[in-house]
């Protein structure tokens, strides 16, 4: 009788819910504008002819104030809450129809990674051209800006403008680089060689123990991976979306001119920055991010 009373007042233990969506796209928009003026600098090397990381800085820095280094930070947001929200339901979503569970293969969550960045490049595309024209419009002379008051102006303007079809402009280098950004993400967190890797070894040090500090310094080695497999792409999407006007929407037009008259190094201009983490940003890279739903 006793022993079943017991039973009875043991607590059973709820499972976790998961996390709302728009938590991803928040979390993502708070580390962006964290790291807004580097990536400002990674477009205007990409697109506007700065040449140097630090001379792009002190640039901007002595022509618009500390307040240039946030230039176009509304195109920013606008672009973490359609993009990265879609990519963690995408994600979660594509797991589902692929039957990737807890155990999955590494195959199965790079093909849903895949496929997640495919349809969340589609969906971000107008966020990301403003986010492009927007941190590039101040380097331009005068008479070629563009003057977007804030991302809806912007989006406005482009489809008055424009027209509708603006909206896709550069949408098949973005979502390549999307679907090269989130594969090699997924690759690098469940290949032991690359994301294991660096954690495992980080861990043989007296320096790090498995925690969030680990976590973070892990991924931002997996994510020099991600960055460096996706960088021309990344280069090429910023080109064609910072050209405005008919004509200039050409991806292999752009390609030609490019190598044309910068060499084929072009396709790593602002690879300083990607490299630091700050392209989709380290949180990005982090497993534990990626599936926060579940965690």
């Amino acid at each position: 009788m006793s022993s079943t009373a017991n039973a009875q007042m043991v607590p059973v233990s709820k499972p976790k819910q998961p996390y709302p969506q728009y938590l991803g796209g928040i979390a993502a928009s708070i580390a962006a504008s964290i790291t807004h003026p580097l990536d400002l600098t990674k477009v205007r090397l990409q697109a506007s002819g700065d040449t140097g990381m630090i001379q792009s800085l002190k640039k901007t820095v002595r022509t618009a104030g500390v307040r240039g280094l946030f230039d176009g930070v509304s195109a920013t947001l606008f672009r973490q809450m359609t993009y990265s929200m879609c990519r963690f339901w995408a994600y979660d979503e594509s797991k589902k129809f692929l039957g990737a569970g807890k155990n999955a293969p590494a195959w199965k969550l790079a093909l849903a990674g895949s496929m997640a960045g495919g349809i969340a490049g589609v969906v971000g595309n107008p966020g990301e051209i403003l986010m492009v024209r927007m941190q590039g419009d101040f380097a331009k002379p005068p008479e070629k800006r563009l003057n977007y008051k804030n991302c809806f102006d912007g989006l406005f303007r482009m489809i008055r403008e424009e027209g509708w079809s603006s909206l896709s402009r550069g949408v098949y280098p973005n979502v390549i680089r999307s679907i090269l950004m989130n594969a090699s993400q997924l690759a690098s967190q469940v290949l032991p060689y690359i994301y294991d890797y660096f954690k495992s070894m980080l861990l043989r040090t007296k320096y790090f123990k498995d925690n969030i500090y680990c976590h973070f310094t892990a991924s931002l080695f997996a994510g020099t991976v991600a960055t460096t497999v996706c960088s021309p792409a990344d280069v090429l999407k910023s080109r064609v979306m910072n050209a405005s006007g008919p004509g200039s929407s050409s991806a292999m037009a752009v390609l030609r001119n490019s190598f044309k008259n910068e060499g084929p190094m072009f396709m790593f201009k602002g690879r300083k920055q990607m490299d630091s983490g700050l392209d989709e940003t380290a949180t990005d890279n982090d497993p534990y991010l990626l599936d926060f739903r579940t965690t």
